[in-house]
């Protein structure tokens, strides 16, 4: 049977390299592809599942209309795009072009997702959002302090000899990483969690340390202050290549140790030994989680923790540095967390003007013109944006939606047209990582399945229909089959002295990458130097310079507590799904197969609540009711749904979260959430 390399492009650290099976034009098996270092242990659950994703019966594979009783019934491609064309060209006229909203998330990755811009382009503008619900604090934070968001290949982490793994649970949501871990483990390293839920990555850590949510900053400073004060920092490393460290230890010795302890509800021995740990252990790794940066502090949290790798000489070492995102594969574009964000002004065409965490809030506010229809790719903004109910009422409120998908989500089930989206095995692209330095060719492997077309075909079929085919389309939309694509990636290949056939023998390294991040101690922000103190942080953000923290501006202590919703709702990442995707499939739902609610012990004792009961969870913004795990594991105060349930899944964890962005970077702040938990009986659950 034919094995056809390809990788998984899926917004996933591992961007898998395997190998597709096919057989009588079905794919049969997914298996290992070792070329690439990073991912050699093969797919993951998700992965292996591409089988019966690939085939599934729910799959959609024809255009869909609604009905007027809210249904969907097929239609012809003819008569979608004659629809889609006609409804998007009347909105255009009426209000101009930017009364189009189109909304690309992340769901898939790959160079042929900026087709999709390019249309709209041509279409005359539209309008866009800007931040991101990932990441994009921490990333500004690390451009902040080191100037490039880089870090050793991930190999290297069995070279450590302290791993530290803060508000990251790798073993579900980047288990190829733990294969090294679990080397250095074997090797003598030591391995330290800061989370405040105990979780599978801290299995086999020397110690766990559970800090008050959104509290990481205060603990890392803390620790920074006993490296200081016990000859814990790498003097020599910090005046040839560190800016603002005087003024730094002035900062950390403004709260004492003990106040550190209280404000995290951590004991002061646990800091202490940390603290210990960081000075004697050479080399060392931080590996950060996205998690933690999801409360709306993060960009000075995530400052704050990088601050520990670089007082302590750890940057530019193998085994040593700053684990957070590998960005060394954006070479198709600017590496700049700045793709995010809003610019100064419009260019006339492409209005960015709604924030990803305030879309529920921001899109019925804009006018001049009002959106009236929107775009919806690689998205379920339905059921992973903050503030679901106001997300659902704006669109809501719209005159048309198209959503191009593979399945009926909850973005899907509100739109007026549903064109049918190919599968990563239908059309070839090149795919970059977030985690390894290596570009991958995502080879097609299949025909689309029943009457799925690619989406550069369907914008090539709109851009006709609505008269913006004029020249250099073939340049910005490659079409019509696979050859044309093969021959506009060349073309992008090009300038970077790249060829398809250089990935014949398997991935290939981003040209520039190095193995060692900032092994030449060239660091590329304003100073030249680590800054610890970043004006450009403060005239950008508005923030102290040096990373202060304060508390979350919504939290279960301080001026942001709330007596009626007393618990801090964390939504996490599970191994079983990618936040909305996988999770209507039979080999993920055996194991998995529904929502639940982590509880402390004594947080439901106090509520009467048992295990398996089912719980509604609640605030002023919306409710979700799950069964309930009653889990020591997890801090007192604190209560945990993984995200990316679907509503008729009953786990829209978003209904109770607020569109709120982070202190930099406009990020979402999903973890300012309180919530209040209260036992449901069995008759008020149904």
């Amino acid at each position: 049977m034919p094995v056809i390399a390809t990788a998984c492009p899926r917004n996933c650290y591992s961007t898998c390299a395997f190998g597709a099976v096919v057989e009588d034009g079905r794919l049969v098996a997914v298996e290992p592809d070792p070329r690439n270092p990073a991912t050699a242990e093969g797919p993951c659950l998700k992965g292996l599942s591409y089988v019966e994703r690939q085939h599934h019966p729910d799959r959609i594979l024809t255009p869909l209309r609604r009905q007027d009783d809210g249904g969907f019934a097929p239609i012809s491609w003819d008569e979608a795009l004659d629809e889609a064309a006609r409804r998007f060209g009347d909105i255009r006229e009426r209000f101009g072009p930017q009364a189009v909203l189109y909304y690309a998330a992340s769901g898939t990755k790959g160079l042929l997702n900026g087709c999709g811009e390019a249309f709209w382009r041509r279409f005359g503008g539209c309008t866009t959002t800007y931040g991101d619900l990932c990441w994009p604090a921490g990333l500004e934070a690390t451009r902040l302090t080191l100037g490039d968001n880089i870090h050793n290949d991930p190999d290297d982490l069995a070279h450590a000899r302290l791993i530290v793994m803060w508000g990251k649970n790798a073993a579900e949501t980047n288990i190829h990483q733990m294969c090294f871990v679990d080397q250095a483990l074997d090797a003598g390293a030591r391995l330290v969690v800061v989370d405040p839920r105990r979780t599978q990555t801290s299995e086999r850590a020397e110690l766990l340390i559970q800090p008050r949510p959104g509290t990481d900053g205060v603990l890392a400073l803390a620790v920074a202050r006993l490296l200081i004060d016990h000859g814990g920092v790498q003097h020599e490393f910090v005046r040839d290549h560190v800016l603002g460290f005087e003024e730094f230890d002035a900062l950390v010795h403004e709260l004492s140790v003990d106040e550190a302890a209280r404000i995290c509800d951590v004991q002061r021995g646990a800091i202490e030994r940390f603290a210990e740990l960081w000075a004697v252990t050479r080399p060392a790794t931080l590996c950060a989680g996205f998690g933690m940066q999801r409360y709306s502090n993060s960009g000075q949290t995530m400052r704050a923790l990088i601050s520990l790798p670089v007082i302590t000489g750890n940057i530019g070492v193998s085994g040593g540095g700053w684990v957070y995102a590998n960005l060394a594969t954006q070479v198709f574009g600017t590496r700049s967390p700045f793709d995010f964000l809003p610019p100064d002004q419009d260019d006339g065409v492409v209005r960015v003007g709604v924030s990803t965490s305030r879309l529920g809030r921001d899109l019925p506010a804009l006018t001049d013109p009002p959106v009236r229809a929107a775009w919806v790719e690689r998205g379920n903004p339905l059921a992973q944006q903050p503030e679901t109910g106001r997300v659902r009422e704006a669109f809501a409120g719209l005159e048309f939606t198209v959503v191009v998908e593979q399945f009926m989500t909850d973005t899907a089930r509100a739109a007026d047209l549903i064109l049918p989206a190919k599968s990563m095995f239908e059309q070839t692209d090149v795919i970059g990582a977030y985690w390894h330095p290596y570009l991958q060719l995502r080879r097609k492997a299949l025909e689309p399945e029943g009457e799925v077309r690619p989406e550069t075909e369907i914008y090539r079929a709109l851009a006709t229909r609505l008269g913006c085919d004029g020249p250099g389309l073939d340049d910005e939309i490659p079409g019509p089959d696979d050859t044309a694509v093969r021959c506009w990636l060349e073309r992008k290949l090009a300038p970077l002295g790249l060829t398809l056939a250089d990935f014949d023998s398997g991935p290939v390294r981003a040209p520039g990458s190095e193995a060692v991040a900032f092994a030449d101690r060239v660091f590329p922000t304003p100073s030249g130097r680590i800054e610890l103190r970043s004006e450009e942080a403060a005239r950008r953000w508005g923030v102290d310079p040096l990373p202060r923290v304060a508390l979350p501006e919504i939290s279960s202590v301080g001026s942001g507590a709330d007596p009626a919703t007393p618990l801090q709702m964390m939504t996490p990442n599970t191994k079983n799904r990618i936040h909305s995707q996988f999770g209507n499939l039979s080999l993920i739902a055996a194991r998995d197969p529904g929502p639940f609610v982590q509880i402390h012990p004594d947080d439901a004792a106090d509520r009467g609540i048992a295990p398996d009961d089912w719980v509604r969870l609640f605030n002023d913004r919306g409710e979700l009711t799950v069964s309930a795990v009653v889990d020591a594991g997890i801090r007192r105060g604190c209560v945990a749904v993984t995200n990316g349930w679907w509503g008729a899944q009953g786990g829209l964890v978003n209904l109770t979260s607020e569109g709120r962005e982070t202190d930099m970077a406009h990020g979402a702040a999903f973890h300012d959430n309180l919530v209040q938990a209260e036992r449901l009986d069995r008759s008020e659950a149904m």
